[in-house]
């Protein structure tokens, strides 16, 4: 077995990692104990084979994920242990290249989600969220504010920067959640992933001359050039799609918390100027997923933390965990607004850092805005503990947010 010598001479136990489903904005006690268990742990999650390194520092979080010795490519034919029941990249996703292959379907669509393209949508977006919480207020309370404003809200968005007509948003969202669960099992996973890809593959098949500044059609051109083919071209938007939609459980778990603790929400109605900076922290504290997401493969033996990890051996890392390092962000455990500097990864690191970013952190302002400003009695409407929160996702989120004002 690969890994067993550490410098120290014993390797650390491997251990169980249960998929939980934890409510609200509980931290995951098991990834609690690995953290404290020392700065590199080994791991087995509920699927794949075998067992892999977790790297919790926020420091060594940074070195492995912006390192060309950790390599996502050499992941997709290796059986590595992994939470989600199927894996969620195809062969050729952005999500399982490495440089230069990965820069290259990078660069295709970086135009959409720059400062300038994120820009392009915010009219729209605020247009969009205007009429959600209008119908919100005229509806009345109490309200779903998930299924209101903060489910269709982000679907909207990502779909009119991927440039997927109004008609199919439904079908688009019922796909994500499909793909983001873990409870439906393997084969149905990989249906509703088929079927979001064929729809891709035409969508973007239609748009290889296309001038738009929209996702496929900056995609579709780009296929046209020959710099990208069709197969990278839909991996990389069912990235995108999924990704933008993850953004509704972050919002959900983001409004829990304003909604249960009203002082912080005060304060963000009180002083609006500290808003973006809030929601930053806010992104920090947020536990936005089960477990950890895709694994890489060192490629040579490295050293981190005093454990030398072999070439071969599989490598995850916790943002979670890098974004609760004390020894970057002192008292972790508070949510402070005037956190400065505050260079958490919430958005990951080093070459695969979610591109979306910052229309993830466009969409979270103007619901902040929207929602504390214009229904300013904006309470639960049930016990925090009565709010059902998913069960069996990859992404945590709440099911419903039972407001009422």
């Amino acid at each position: 077995m690969s890994g067993e010598t550490t410098l120290t001479g014993t390797p650390p136990p491997v251990r169980r990692w249960p998929a939980a489903d934890l409510s609200g904005t509980d931290f995951d006690p098991v990834l609690t104990e690995l953290m404290e268990e020392g700065p590199v742990t080994r791991i087995q999650l509920p699927n794949g084979e075998g067992w892999a390194w977790l790297v919790t520092r926020y420091d060594d979080v940074r070195m492995v994920t912006n390192d060309a010795r950790f390599s996502r490519e050499a992941v997709m034919d290796k059986p590595v242990t992994r939470l989600a029941p199927h894996f969620i990249p195809d062969r050729g996703a952005v999500g399982f290249l490495d440089p230069p292959d990965h820069t290259r379907l990078r660069r295709s669509v970086a135009a959409a989600f720059t400062a300038k393209g994120v820009e392009r949508v915010r009219d729209r977006a605020r247009g969009m969220l205007d009429e959600l919480v209008g119908e919100l207020l005229r509806g009345g309370p109490p309200a779903d504010l998930t299924a209101a404003v903060l489910s269709p809200f982000p679907i909207a968005v990502i779909c009119e920067l991927m440039g997927v007509p109004a008609a199919d948003r439904h079908e688009m969202h019922t796909w994500t959640q499909v793909i983001l669960s873990s409870a439906h099992g393997k084969e149905v996973s990989e249906r509703a992933k088929r079927e979001m890809s064929a729809y891709f593959s035409d969508l973007v098949g239609l748009r290889e001359n296309s001038t738009g500044e929209d996702v496929t059609s900056l995609l579709g051109a780009a296929v046209g050039r020959g710099e990208v083919t069709l197969e990278e071209a839909v991996g990389l938007a069912v990235l995108l799609q999924i990704g933008g939609e993850a953004v509704t459980n972050n919002s959900g778990q983001m409004f829990y918390l304003l909604l249960t603790r009203p002082d912080l929400a005060e304060r963000l109605r009180a002083e609006p100027e500290i808003r973006p900076r809030a929601i930053d922290e806010l992104l920090r504290y947020i536990p936005h997923r089960n477990a950890v997401g895709l694994s890489r493969i060192a490629m040579e033996d490295v050293e981190i933390g005093g454990v030398r990890i072999r070439a071969g051996d599989p490598v995850y890392v916790s943002y979670l965990a890098a974004n609760r390092d004390p020894d970057v962000f002192p008292a972790p455990e508070t949510i402070d607004f005037a956190r400065d500097p505050n260079p958490h990864v919430a958005f990951g690191f080093g070459p695969h850092y979610c591109p979306g970013g910052m229309l993830a952190r466009l969409e979270s302002q103007l619901l902040v805005d929207a929602l504390l400003d214009r229904v300013p009695g904006l309470k639960l409407a049930v016990a925090p503990d009565q709010v059902p929160f998913r069960k069996g996702a990859l992404i945590r989120g709440p099911e419903a947010l039972p407001v009422t004002w």
